[in-house]
């Protein structure tokens, strides 16, 4: 009911009405349900159905009157490309009754066939073909003016269809379509009813007519899944101008409309309007593109919990350990409780406690399916199922531990995941002037944050750059992001034929980041080189300096990320298990302790530092997420998104990131909804627990209730709410500067 509450919630931002009904107010609404054993539901009063085949029919239609063309029975035979300067690019695409049609841009929107397609121009797609059906009962009297039911407990679904129930839903044994068949367009399956009979005691359950009435029909086709339940959109990394538009999982229709405007406006204008990075192809890594194990795994597990409830600190235990940094071992020895990221096995947490069981990542066993053994007291798992709560986690004081331990003593994060970019050559200043928002026309080993916009003036990254030289710049991302930025990075270093080279060294560093007071002292201790090389005088905020640890080279970037002082070690991979032990040995003089991610999101969120596609998107403004400082006005150097921003920036901007404090202790975890008295004007984006100002944190854009301009008095005048997920409208306070530290004395080492 929490998860209920939330959508409805959410909803009400975007227009979309819904009512919380109790069992008896759902069993008037819909007579033949079964309410003994619910605790209510949600009614959308405004969903419904749509009969396929006239909607198809009706878009046909449209096309051709707006010059559109339908080729059927016209398979695709080839795909060509041509390789220039080291990119390759979509120049035509032969049919198979021989024509060729020259074109610069295709999108496959070939479902389960999207792979075979994808192969013509040499790359693979993360989707996978699997057998989905549904079964039409006879006519059931009265059931056409039904509303359309889920019930997300027993994974089933009902949607009428005329005077008919079509029940399907969701099962944990999926059939999988291993070898898909090229001519089997339009073709069914027989129905297996082994898969299917999950289904049948739940929805009599539901509506208990339908054990009386009969099957009219059974449908069962192909369809593609993706490893987590959503479309694949945008353009292929490596390929320029083949987009997929695929990968539906069942909801093809439904998210039709969005997608498709979205695509078209990527397709033409190289961006969408909106955000649209859950469902960028370039969410997940290549490498992943061909990996059939990894796909059928993660595809499997997102089909199967399709209708789970969706918990902010839920992880999957499918594809994992597919992507290992050279700490890996040394975490798990201590007990680390790992996360999945973009393939990466990162530190969430660590487990220090002697009550919490072994949090060693297994291999997937598909719910017990398919003859494979289910692990039982399976630690992992039955810690994140310990995690999935709108409450407090279990995991919430150790995080906590791990917080003081940063702001007290010293405490070591290993952020190995980041992407880290080298860009190179002739032209590599000028092509940091212009992707770049910041001025990077700095002295040499300097680093710059910054965002990078498009022509809208929209961020399409945000990031750290490092100036080792004019034609050599060192770039982090996030680890979450790298493949998205990688390519955003090179499609404007071709576009505007700038002389250098972008080459991704992720794989090759290790990353240490090492924050806290006594973080000096630590790093001081450990050099091979004089002490005084790093003191605060000689090592600045924001710069780079290459040390030895031992004989071990490392780049180190006086950084932060959680508002202490604090160094990046950046390692060779073949040193970081040296640096590693030898960091732990020499720390323990200075109390230093392990700490993951969910330590980092807490400390990041007091100090409002931001994290891309959260807090800043591709359809959020520097000036709208407060980075308008990030943006090089004073100076004559020309970027991208500079005339945009120029004319936010004289125009006033009508909707901005706040950070709110709730005025009570409840958890927040995103997409609650902001209120201005009786007006909902935005949501939380982002919400943690500050666990060094004792209070939760919530960041979300606020929008002015007459279209105004937002000003920060206007914010410090007027009195916001949060409703949280029981409908409750707890007070908040509004904070203009950052809630720890704000003047930044900590990271100066004051």
């Amino acid at each position: 009911m929490h998860e209920y509450q939330r959508l409805s919630n959410l909803g009400t931002y975007f227009g979309i009405h819904s009512t919380m009904l109790t069992p008896s107010e759902t069993k008037q609404l819909y007579p033949l349900i079964n309410e003994t054993d619910m605790f209510g539901s949600l009614y959308s009063t405004t969903d419904g159905t749509i009969d396929p085949s006239n909607w198809v029919a009706a878009l046909v239609k449209g096309a051709k009157m707006n010059g559109g063309k339908v080729f059927v029975n016209t398979s695709v035979s080839a795909i060509n490309t041509i390789t220039e300067n080291g990119v390759k690019r979509v120049t035509s695409v032969v049919t198979t009754n021989g024509h060729e049609i020259k074109t610069s841009k295709v999108i496959n929107c070939g479902g389960v066939w999207a792979s075979e397609i994808s192969a013509l121009v040499g790359t693979g797609l993360p989707l996978c073909a699997m057998k989905h059906a549904y079964v039409l009962t006879e006519k059931i009297k009265g059931i056409s003016t039904m509303p359309n039911v889920r019930d997300h407990d027993a994974s089933v679904y009902f949607k009428v269809q005329g005077e008919s129930m079509q029940i399907g839903g969701y099962e944990k044994n999926p059939a999988f379509w291993d070898k898909v068949l090229h001519d089997f367009a339009f073709s069914l399956f027989e129905l297996d009813w082994n898969c299917f009979s999950t289904h049948i005691d739940g929805a009599v359950n539901r509506l208990p007519i339908i054990g009386s009435v009969g099957i009219q029909s059974t449908i069962c086709g192909p369809e593609s899944f993706t490893p987590d339940h959503k479309a694949l959109l945008g353009e292929v990394p490596g390929v320029r101008g083949f987009y997929v538009g695929c990968g539906f999982n069942s909801n093809g229709i439904m998210l039709a409309g969005g997608c498709g405007r979205e695509l078209a406006k990527w397709v033409i204008n190289d961006i969408p309007d909106l955000d649209m990075f859950s469902f960028d192809i370039k969410r997940f890594h290549p490498m992943f593109y061909n990996d059939k194990q990894w796909i059928k795994e993660t595809s499997h597990e997102s089909y199967a919990k399709n209708y789970a409830i969706a918990f902010s600190c839920d992880e999957p235990m499918s594809g994992r350990n597919r992507r290992l940094d050279p700490f890996h071992q040394q975490l798990v020895d201590r007990k680390c409780v790992f996360q999945s990221r973009h393939g990466w096995e990162r530190p969430g947490w660590f487990a220090t406690k002697a009550y919490v069981k072994d949090p060693i990542v297994m291999p997937y066993d598909y719910y017990g399916q398919y003859g494979v053994d289910e692990h039982w007291n399976y630690g992992y798992k039955l810690i994140i199922w310990g995690e999935n709560t709108f409450q407090w986690t279990h995991s919430h004081v150790l995080v906590a531990e791990e917080v003081n331990s940063c702001r007290d003593f010293v405490a070591v994060f290993d952020q190995s995941y980041f992407g880290k970019f080298y860009l190179e050559g002739p032209d590599t200043l000028k092509a940091m002037d212009w992707i770049c928002t910041n001025n990077v026309r700095k002295p040499d080993n300097t680093t710059i944050y910054t965002t990078m916009c498009n022509a809208n003036g929209k961020v399409m990254c945000d990031l750290t750059v490092t100036k080792l030289s004019d034609e050599c710049f060192y770039i982090t991302a996030g680890g979450g992001t790298a493949t998205h930025d990688f390519d955003w990075i090179s499609k404007q270093i071709e576009k505007n034929n700038f002389n250098c080279k972008l080459t991704d060294y992720t794989e090759n560093y290790g990353m240490l980041s090492v924050q806290g007071p006594n973080s000096l002292k630590l790093l001081q201790d450990m050099i091979d080189e004089d002490k005084d090389i790093v003191s605060l005088d000689n090592f600045p905020f924001s710069t780079c300096k290459d040390i030895t640890i031992d004989g071990h080279k490392v780049k180190c970037i006086r950084l932060t990320f959680v508002g202490e002082m604090g160094y990046e070690l950046h390692i060779p991979k073949e040193s970081c298990a040296y640096v590693y032990d030898k960091l732990m040995q020499k720390g323990h003089a200075y109390h230093l302790a392990n700490g993951g991610y969910r330590a980092i999101d807490s400390m990041s969120c007091e100090k409002g530092y931001k994290h891309w596609h959260e807090d800043l998107r591709m359809d959020d403004t520097p000036f709208e997420a407060g980075l308008g400082w990030n943006c090089k006005f004073n100076t004559d150097i020309d970027f991208l998104g500079k005339e945009a921003l120029k004319d936010q920036k004289l125009n006033g901007i009508k909707r901005k990131l706040v950070c709110f404090t709730l005025d009570e202790h409840v958890p927040l975890h995103c997409r609650e909804t902001i209120w201005l008295e009786d007006k909902c004007v935005g949501y939380i984006r982002r919400g943690d627990f500050g666990h060094t100002i004792g209070k939760v944190i919530g960041w979300g854009y606020v929008e002015h209730p007459n279209g105004e301009k937002i000003t920060n008095k206007w914010l410090q005048e007027v009195k916001f709410t949060i409703q949280t997920y029981n409908k409750q409208k707890i007070p908040a306070t509004v904070h203009i500067k950052p809630v720890f530290d704000p003047n930044g004395d900590r990271i100066k080492g004051i």
